[in-house]
């Protein structure tokens, strides 16, 4: 059993989104293909749309305000917590972590330059409780345990399995917590429904289009522990929701 793990977890770029033990129509309901925020051939007017977008239905369903409880309930015996936002998009959450929590120090990172761009000349920019920097998820410049906790949501499924695998890694190294919301990855057949709903639109509407394939790129509970496996055997998870709720993750070392 251990050899099999042990060879599982070396081919780690292989595994399917819904984890090693997925079924045969659960490997069939993924795909390669990317979403236009992650396309360079894809115009800033269409990528500004979505993120816009995204930021509205955050807002409309309470979305940010939410992830903001969840994630601020991690850290409720600090009292001014350091916490890095990963691939922050719109600065949504952060923005909902400072209102709900005016003395944490709030770090708001994105890959993206033109995402850090629009951040730091909206409110958050000129937050005294913030700072607005372009970071990699995957590489964090920060030293070993500077931020109380790390939280990376609704942007996890944008990684290939090895990159994921880094968020882990480096995610629990500057942080005491890395916490992860993310689209939950359905039973197969809820899956084919919840994708037959979408894809007749998705040609006509981007973020529709980037709806379906963040659904088929979304990872499974068993994805998400090999992944941690792969990036440190020390690393522990506690999986929470899913299904008719965001899935989030609390990743810590032993």
């Amino acid at each position: 059993m251990m050899a099999y793990m042990d060879s599982e977890i070396l081919d780690i770029a292989k595994m399917p989104r819904g984890g090693f033990d997925a079924s045969c129509l659960d490997r069939r309901l993924q795909t390669d293909r990317l979403e236009y925020l992650d396309r360079s051939d894809v115009d800033d007017r269409t990528n500004r749309q979505i993120v816009d977008a995204l930021d509205r239905i955050g807002t409309l369903f309470n979305g940010h305000d939410k992830n903001a409880r969840l994630v601020l309930a991690e850290v409720a015996d600090v009292a001014d917590p350091k916490i890095l936002e990963l691939g922050s998009g719109h600065g949504g959450l952060s923005r909902k972590l400072l209102e709900h929590h005016p003395t944490a120090q709030v770090t708001v990172t994105d890959v993206d330059p033109g995402s850090v761009t629009d951040i730091a000349a909206s409110d958050l920019g000129s937050h005294p409780q913030a700072s607005v920097r372009e970071m990699d998820a995957t590489a964090i410049d920060a030293p070993d345990g500077y931020f109380d906790l790390a939280v990376f949501a609704m942007s996890f499924h944008h990684l290939p399995p090895p990159l994921a695998s880094r968020v882990f890694a480096e995610g629990t190294r500057v942080a005491d917590k890395l916490v992860i919301i993310d689209m939950p990855r359905p039973p197969s057949l809820l899956h084919v429904l919840r994708l037959s709903a979408m894809l007749p639109f998705a040609g006509l509407v981007p973020l529709l289009h980037d709806g379906a394939i963040s659904s088929l790129r979304s990872y499974s509970p068993s994805a998400l522990r090999a992944l941690a496996a792969h990036a440190d055997s020390a690393i522990e998870l506690d999986l929470r929701g899913g299904l008719l709720s965001a899935q989030m993750v609390v990743a810590f070392r032993r």
